[in-house]
């Protein structure tokens, strides 16, 4: 199973590094910056299974990381928790109006913050399994929970990585992604594989789509991408 990757924006360095060490200690992949700026280009280059956001941050406040992201249908499906000091009522309120989905506030026990982070990650879960069960793009089918895929109703046969890379790629059209982000996103991160070995399961991945392999697209000297749309 593809480890969780969360995002932390959080500018103080002793909260910081007791929520990666939790999270990380739960199983977490867990990725930390300390600007609101910086939380904003992190989430739309990685598209977190979670963000962990707090609300005063330096250069943009959380409440605006918010908003622009829950305002872009690209990263509106991102999870939001927020991190709130006492006395903020009314932004805990405006931002779950944006879209936020829980708060904690500070100080706060870390069985609860944790417990608040699995309770989002299932509701997410059973979500995308429910809703987003199979993806369908004109003749290619992917079935997420049978591991399936079809092209034109056939079945086509893929390896495990192969489908992996698949369901990563086509979940986000027309995003771009590094060989790294492929491999930390189906292998999780600090797993050993060259650029090569990730080129070589692209060609089988291609191959055996066969004549919908152009939805596989190259984008050179960056990486792979889905394509948006392949009339």
């Amino acid at each position: 199973m593809t480890q969780k990757q969360i995002l932390v924006v959080e500018d103080e360095e002793d909260i910081q590094e007791l929520l990666k060490y939790n999270l990380a200690k739960e199983g977490y992949q867990v990725h930390c910056v300390g600007s609101g700026e910086a939380g904003l280009q992190e989430a739309r280059k990685m598209f977190p299974d979670l963000l962990i956001l707090d609300l005063m941050l330096p250069e943009m406040n959380g409440l605006e990381v918010c908003r622009q992201l829950k305002s872009d249908s690209k990263t509106q499906p991102i999870p939001i928790i927020m991190l709130t000091a006492k006395g903020e009522e009314s932004d805990i309120i405006l931002g779950l109006e944006m879209g936020a989905d829980d708060y904690v506030t500070k100080p706060f026990s870390v069985q609860v913050f944790l417990s608040r982070v699995r309770a989002v990650l299932r509701r997410k879960q059973e979500t995308e399994s429910t809703e987003s069960d199979t993806l369908n793009f004109a003749d290619l089918k992917i079935h997420l929970g049978k591991h399936e895929v079809r092209v034109k109703e056939e079945l086509i046969k893929l390896t495990y990585t192969e489908f992996m890379i698949l369901e990563f790629l086509s979940k986000r059209p027309g995003w771009v992604f590094t060989r790294g982000q492929i491999v930390d996103a189906v292998r999780g991160d600090g797993y050993a594989i060259t650029d090569r070995a990730v080129d070589f399961q692209i060609v089988g991945l291609r191959k055996n789509l066969g004549a919908v392999s152009k939805y596989i697209e190259t984008v050179r000297g960056v990486g792979y991408r889905f394509a948006e749309s392949n009339e």
